[in-house]
C-alpha cells in the first residue's frame, strides 16, 4: 500500500479543519463602541469611593444594566438593541454620580449644622455655669434679692436659648423643604414644563400611540427614559397616570383604551427602574376634554396621557404626556 497517497488526503482534511476553525472564530461579533464606552464608564465609577459610599444601590442597578447589554451582545442580538442597553447602563452610572454628589453635599451640610449646634450648646452651657456661680455667690452672701434676680436671669437665658434652638431647627426644616421643592420645579422646567392652574405641565409630544392601539411607539422611548430618570432622582415622589381619548367610539371602548395606554406608560417606567407602588394608572376615557371633539385637531389634543406628580401642597406639579389615539 502506498502510504504517501493516504497521507495527502489526511493532510488536506487537517488543513480544511484549521481553516474552518479560523472562519468560525472570525464570525464572533465585534464589541460595539457603545458597549465598550459603557464598560469603561462603569469601571471608572466603581473606582470612585464616593459612589460606593453614597450611591451603592444606583451602582448595583448600573451593573445589572451593563450585564444585560453584554449578554445581548453575546447572544448576537441586533446592534441597535445592544447600543440601547449600553446607553441605559451609562445613564444609570450618570444617575449614580448625581446621587452621590447630592447625598455627599447633604452629609457635609448636616456635619456643618451639627458643629454649629455643638458650639451653641457650649456657649449656652458656659452661660448657665456663669448664672449658677452668680446664684451660689448670692446664696453665700445671704442676699435673697440677688438670688431671686439670678434665678430669673437663668430662666430667661434658658428660655431664650430654647427659643433660638427651636427657631434654628424650624428654619433648617423649612429651608430643606423649600430646596427640595425648588429642585423639583427646576428639573421640570428643564424638561420644558409650563405652569398652569393645575400646576407644572410637561407635554411629551414624541411619545405616540398608533391609532386605536396601546403600544408605545419607539419615538417615545427617549422621553420615557428622561421621565424615569427624574423619578429615580426623587424616590419619594408618587404619580398618578391618567389616560384619555377623544369621543370617537363607544364609552366603554374608550375607557378600556385609555386604561391600557396608562398601563403602557406605567410599564415603560417600571422597566426603567421606577417602583410600581409609586405609580397609579387610571383610564378616564373621553372625560375632561381639553379641546373640541368636532374637528381632527381637537380630537388629537384630547387623545393624551397625563402623569400627575403627588407633591407637597405648596408645590403640586402635574405633568401631562400627550399621546395620539
Amino acid at each position: 500500500m502506498n502510504l504517501s497517497r493516504l497521507s495527502r488526503p489526511l493532510g488536506l482534511s487537517a488543513a480544511a479543519l484549521a481553516v474552518g476553525l479560523l472562519v468560525g472564530c472570525s464570525s464572533v461579533p465585534e464589541r460595539p463602541v457603545a458597549l465598550q464606552q459603557a464598560q469603561r464608564q462603569h469601571e471608572r465609577a466603581q473606582a470612585d469611593p464616593r459612589l460606593a459610599q453614597h450611591a451603592a444601590e444606583e451602582m448595583r442597578l448600573a451593573g445589572l444594566a451593563l450585564q444585560r447589554a453584554e449578554q445581548a451582545h453575546r447572544d448576537g442580538q441586533p446592534r441597535a438593541d445592544v447600543d440601547h442597553l449600553a446607553y441605559l447602563s451609562s445613564q444609570r452610572v450618570a444617575l449614580a454620580q448625581s446621587a452621590a454628589e447630592h447625598r455627599g453635599a447633604l452629609a457635609q451640610s448636616a456635619g456643618a449644622g451639627a458643629e454649629r449646634d455643638r458650639m451653641l450648646m457650649t456657649q449656652r452651657t458656659l452661660e448657665a455655669e456663669r448664672a449658677e456661680r452668680a446664684l451660689v455667690q448670692a446664696q453665700q452672701q445671704g442676699q435673697r434679692k440677688d438670688q431671686q434676680l439670678a434665678q430669673a436671669d437663668r430662666e430667661a437665658a434658658a428660655k431664650a436659648a430654647q427659643a433660638e434652638r427651636d427657631a434654628m431647627a424650624s428654619a433648617s426644616r423649612d429651608a430643606s423643604s423649600q430646596a427640595q421643592i425648588g429642585d423639583l420645579e427646576q428639573q421640570l422646567r428643564e424638561m420644558d414644563a409650563r405652569k398652569t392652574a393645575r400646576g407644572h405641565v410637561l407635554t411629551l409630544g414624541d411619545m405616540l400611540f398608533d391609532s386605536g392601539q396601546a403600544t408605545l411607539q419607539p419615538g417615545g422611548q427617549a422621553r420615557i427614559a428622561r421621565l424615569a430618570e427624574f423619578m429615580l432622582r426623587h424616590p419619594n415622589q408618587r404619580a398618578d397616570i391618567d389616560g384619555y381619548t377623544d369621543s370617537q367610539g363607544s364609552d366603554q371602548s374608550n375607557l378600556d383604551l385609555s386604561d391600557r395606554r396608562a398601563g403602557a406608560v406605567m410599564r415603560a417606567l417600571v422597566e426603567r427602574g421606577v417602583a410600581a407602588d409609586r405609580l397609579s394608572p387610571r383610564g378616564q376615557g373621553e372625560a375632561m376634554p381639553v379641546a373640541s371633539n368636532d374637528n381632527a385637531a381637537g380630537r388629537q389634543a384630547n387623545r393624551r396621557v397625563e402623569v400627575v406628580f403627588l407633591l407637597p401642597p405648596s408645590a403640586q406639579i402635574v405633568s401631562p404626556v400627550s399621546q395620539s389615539r
